[in-house]
């Protein structure tokens, strides 16, 4: 028999998968106690409301995202690696983490008081990340920055607005010609040298 924690994390990924498909609105309560094969006052002993399983399912997925990009940066070499794999992962598993994605994104979600503090924290998280890699660079000397703390709110500013164009009906050959496109001019810049 299942704990308590791990009937909820299946609750969550269930939801995820019914969340990502309908979105926050057109998803139900009892959506999820059918496809988590429990009745609906099991879902609701374990989540007092669908905000609350939607907070739950955000929050694993900034986690995953979390995870990944420390785990992805932590074994590359060089500052300027460790930056062109950060974007990489973050620009792919966007697309992967469709509820986080829209958490962080819609408008029509920040009735929700959960979902400004998930996007502070993780605002705050990758300019963090960020600038860790960045001061390393300059400290390596293959950077030359004059604040890493601004020039990570600018990358991170880019990165989002970039976010839908960049994958907007584009096929996975595109999508990495154009995320190359984009660490070439992060890190050289448009200016002739």
């Amino acid at each position: 028999m299942l704990d308590k924690d791990e009937v909820k994390e299946a609750i969550v990924n269930v939801a995820r998968h019914i969340f990502s498909r309908f979105g926050f609105k057109k998803t139900t309560m009892d959506e999820i106690a059918v496809a988590s094969r429990k009745g609906k006052s099991s879902i609701y002993y374990y989540f007092s409301s669908k905000e609350d399983i939607f907070r739950a399912v955000v929050e694993k997925e900034a986690s995953i995202l979390k995870h990944d990009l420390v785990k992805a940066t932590k074994d590359a070499g060089s500052p300027s690696q460790k930056l062109k794999i950060h974007v990489l992962v973050r620009m792919r598993s966007m697309e992967k983490l469709a509820n986080f994605y829209s958490a962080i994104k819609d408008d029509y979600l920040s009735h929700l008081d959960f979902i400004d503090n998930i996007r502070k924290k993780y605002d705050h998280e990758e300019i963090q990340m960020m600038e860790s890699i960045l001061t390393e660079g300059v400290e390596n000397g293959m950077f030359e920055i004059e604040d890493t703390s601004l020039a990570a709110i600018a990358i991170v500013t880019a990165l989002k607005g970039m976010e839908i164009p960049l994958f907007w009906d584009v096929e996975e050959k595109d999508i990495e010609r154009r995320l190359d496109h984009l660490i070439h001019i992060l890190f050289n810049g448009i200016l002739k040298h």
